[in-house]
């Protein structure tokens, strides 16, 4: 078959077809790493240029993520079996005291879409558990993201707790949210900034050349 239809699908947001489509990939014995580099990640790709150019809106980017995790069920539990890996795991949560993640659930499907293993740990999320989902999970990169600005002020805190934890330089921290700005990650010591979510995948990309 050809995964481009896939990636078709998946643009349209057609979540049944592309989870059919990947089933018939993988009956056909293609592996799930072709699967993600041929389908998901293209049709992920042109998602998130049309977002970041403004000709498709957020309901429109919810909808084909919805549509990608409905086929990624079928081919993540794979990639540990066969061997294969992604292109690293991101411990993904928005901060405590803010309820907010719709901003975040984009950002972890393009990331999922690009390649990489999110571990999402929710919203309203205390700096220990960033900190234990990092361990478990054996993480390369921490995003976090805030709405409020009153909530702004704990992604330090999660950082700090890193350093405590004696962790922090295992992993690229990123942090986004609609308040935030590049300085004021530099002043927390954040190791990036994402204003969107096409640019929070460039970030983490440009983390592993």
């Amino acid at each position: 078959m050809n995964l481009k239809d896939i990636s078709d699908e998946l643009i349209k947001g057609n979540d049944k077809k592309v989870y059919e489509l990947t089933q018939q990939a993988l009956d056909e014995g293609i592996r799930p790493k072709e699967i993600l580099d041929s389908g998901y990640i293209p049709g992920m790709a042109i998602v998130g240029k049309a977002f970041k150019e403004c000709r498709i809106f957020l309901p429109e980017v919810l909808i084909s993520a919805r549509a990608m995790k409905k086929g990624m069920e079928l081919i993540q539990p794979l990639f540990s079996q066969s061997g294969e890996e992604m292109l690293g795991n991101i411990v993904m949560g928005t901060v405590k005291g803010d309820l907010h993640d719709i901003g975040k659930n984009i950002v972890s499907a393009m990331l999922e879409g690009a390649g990489f293993r999110v571990i999402d740990i929710g919203a309203d999320v205390p700096a220990e558990k960033f900190c234990d989902a990092v361990v478990q999970n054996d993480a390369n990169f921490v995003g976090m993201s805030a709405l409020l600005t009153t909530t702004m002020v704990n992604m330090k805190q999660v950082i700090d707790k890193l350093s405590e934890k004696n962790i922090r330089d295992k992993v690229k921290v990123l942090v986004g949210g609609a308040p935030l700005t590049k300085e004021f990650a530099v002043e927390i010591g954040a190791d990036g900034y994402a204003s969107d979510a096409p640019s929070a995948v460039e970030v983490c990309k440009q983390w592993l050349a």
